[in-house]
């Protein structure tokens, strides 16, 4: 019973792949991009330990991304704003089949774009949040 081993192989090229592809798109449209390209380099290097020299670099700059992305309260309020938009324009996008690429396959990508967003968005908030010292009180 050794197809065990090729099917996970399989399934872990498509995955990494996938995020890896995604996550490049996503550099230069709005989402967050780097940190995707960092979970498909982890997941493709957990079969190709010969990535494994590039997740160090690519981590360093998603976490300076994503400590830059709530590091003021305009950006903050910038990026929500964006992930909430994202979500309505899908919902639109759904709904109305008269505009380009009308349907619900536009649509759910848009939403799940935002939904993305924000849940990236209040990891970073958190995990920065939890970096800073305590106020003095």
């Amino acid at each position: 019973m050794g197809v065990g081993k090729p099917v996970k192989q399989v399934g872990v090229v498509v995955a990494g792949s996938a995020l890896l592809v995604v996550g490049v798109l996503l550099l230069v449209l709005p989402g967050p991009g780097l940190l995707l390209v960092l979970a498909g380099l982890i997941v493709l290097a957990s079969e190709f330990p010969a990535l494994e020299r590039y997740v160090d670099p690519v981590r360093d700059r998603a976490m300076k991304a994503a400590e830059d992305s709530v590091s003021s309260p305009l950006r903050i309020a910038g990026s929500v704003t964006a992930g909430l938009l994202l979500i309505a324009a899908g919902v639109v996008w759904g709904v109305v089949r008269s505009l380009p690429f009308g349907g619900w396959s536009t649509g759910s990508s848009l939403i799940l774009s935002g939904l993305v967003l924000l849940a990236l968005l209040g990891w970073s908030y958190r995990r920065v949040r939890a970096r800073r010292p305590a106020p003095r009180t």
